[in-house]
C-alpha cells in the first residue's frame, strides 16, 4: 500500500494545474487512517487548538514554536476540500474536544469549479457539524489566500470569503479572519515572493503574515 505522504503529493502536483478532477473524500481514508491510529498512541491533548483543512495547514509545520503555550493539533491533508472536512470532522475533529477549530480550505473547491455558494454551504455543513459536536467551541475560518497560480479565479475566491465572512457575523462563535487582504502588494496583486516555487504554497513569510493575525484570537 502506498503511503499516505505518496497520496498527498500525488493530488496536490495535480492541484498545482486547473483541472475537473475532484477527489471523493473516500480518498483520504490513507491519511485519516494514520491519523486515527497516531490518536491511539499518543492521544492529542484536550482543549487545544485544532488546525484542519489543506495543504496549508498541512505546511504550518511550525505551529508549536509560532503559538507558544498553546497546545496544537495538526490535522490538515493536503490537496483536500472543505466538504472532506465536514466529512471526517468526526474522527479527526469532535474526538479531540479543542477548545477552538482553526480551518482553512476552499480554493481548491473553487480550482475543481465548484461556485462560492457551494463552498459556503460546505462551511456552513462543517459549522453545523462541529458546533452540534462541540457547542462552546470557537471556529475560525482563515480566508481563501490569493496564490499567484490561482489568480485567475480570485473574483471567485473574493466572493467565498465575503460570504463565509457574513455567514461568520451570524454567531459569535465564529470568526472570519482575513488573510487575503494582507498578502495583496500595493497595486492589489498577490505577492509571489511570499510562495515557493509553484506559487501555490507559501514560504515561512506567509505564515509570518498569518501568525500576528491569528495569535490574538486563540487567547
Amino acid at each position: 500500500m502506498l503511503p499516505p505522504s505518496f497520496h498527498r503529493t500525488l493530488l496536490c502536483a495535480l492541484l498545482c494545474t486547473a483541472g475537473p478532477l475532484a477527489a471523493s473524500p473516500k480518498f483520504w481514508a490513507a491519511d485519516i487512517d494514520a491519523f486515527t491510529q497516531a490518536d491511539a498512541v499518543h492521544p492529542p491533548p484536550r482543549d487545544a487548538v485544532l488546525f484542519i483543512g489543506s495543504s496549508s495547514i498541512v505546511k504550518w509545520t511550525t505551529l508549536a514554536a509560532d503559538f507558544p503555550g498553546v497546545p496544537v493539533i495538526n490535522r490538515g491533508f493536503g490537496g483536500s476540500e472543505l466538504a472532506d472536512s465536514v466529512f471526517y470532522a468526526d474522527r479527526i475533529a469532535i474526538p479531540y474536544h479543542p477548545r477552538i477549530v482553526v480551518l482553512y480550505a476552499g480554493d481548491n473547491d473553487l480550482i475543481f469549479g465548484k461556485t462560492p455558494e457551494t463552498v459556503l454551504a460546505d462551511f456552513q455543513a462543517f459549522a453545523a457539524k462541529i458546533h452540534a459536536g462541540l457547542p462552546a467551541a470557537k471556529l475560525i475560518f482563515i480566508s481563501i489566500k490569493p496564490s499567484p497560480s490561482r489568480w485567475k479565479i480570485h473574483e471567485q475566491m473574493v466572493r467565498a470569503n465575503a460570504l463565509i465572512a457574513a455567514e461568520c457575523a451570524k454567531d459569535k462563535r465564529n470568526v472570519f479572519l482575513d488573510v487575503y487582504t494582507p498578502m495583496l502588494d500595493s497595486k492589489g496583486q498577490p505577492r509571489p515572493e511570499l510562495y515557493v516555487e509553484d506559487l501555490l504554497h507559501m514560504k515561512p513569510a506567509g505564515y509570518a503574515i498569518w501568525t500576528p493575525l491569528l495569535a490574538p484570537l486563540l487567547k
